[in-house]
């Protein structure tokens, strides 16, 4: 039995400052219902650069931090809110330099806010992978996509 949270995950958003305006639509959806599940397309970082190089594991958290936050965005237009969801899946992606290995210490920045939000014991007790490439589109630092299941 999920743990009771005392606010709903919205309300934890707006106290967060999370902007959860209407954003205007891209190339590619990014974020699609598909029965109960709402699938987000990858979102990247404001920071470019590449981790173990020239941006700091601490920057790259708050990278992952970023893309979690436009994720959340993208949920809230498509779903409406940002409750009765639970994280099932997170998948990071990190730019990082050949011998870079603390890319699961990056994505834990897009993890922490999900359990903040819905619960770490919760509904936002989700998998996850935390990935290193050795490039990312237009030299983002971090890309996060996720998966959500609406309860």
């Amino acid at each position: 039995m999920a743990t009771t949270i005392s606010m709903s995950a919205e309300q934890k958003a707006k106290e967060l400052g999370i902007d959860l305006s209407p954003q205007e639509a891209g190339y590619l959806n990014l974020c699609i219902r598909s029965g109960n599940q709402l699938i987000t397309s990858g979102h990247v970082s404001d920071l470019k650069g590449v981790l173990g190089k020239d941006v700091t594991v601490e920057q790259g958290y708050e990278a992952a931090k970023n893309c979690c936050e436009k994720i959340l965005r993208s949920v809230h237009d498509t779903h409406g809110t940002l409750d009765g969801l639970k994280v099932v899946k997170l998948l990071g992606c990190v730019y990082s330099a050949p011998d870079f290995t603390d890319q699961h210490l990056v994505i834990n920045g897009a993890s922490d806010l999900l359990h903040e939000l819905y619960g770490k014991d919760g509904d936002g007790y989700h998998a996850r992978s935390a990935l290193g490439f050795a490039a990312l589109p237009t030299g983002v630092a971090v890309e996060v996509e996720a998966v959500f299941e609406i309860l």
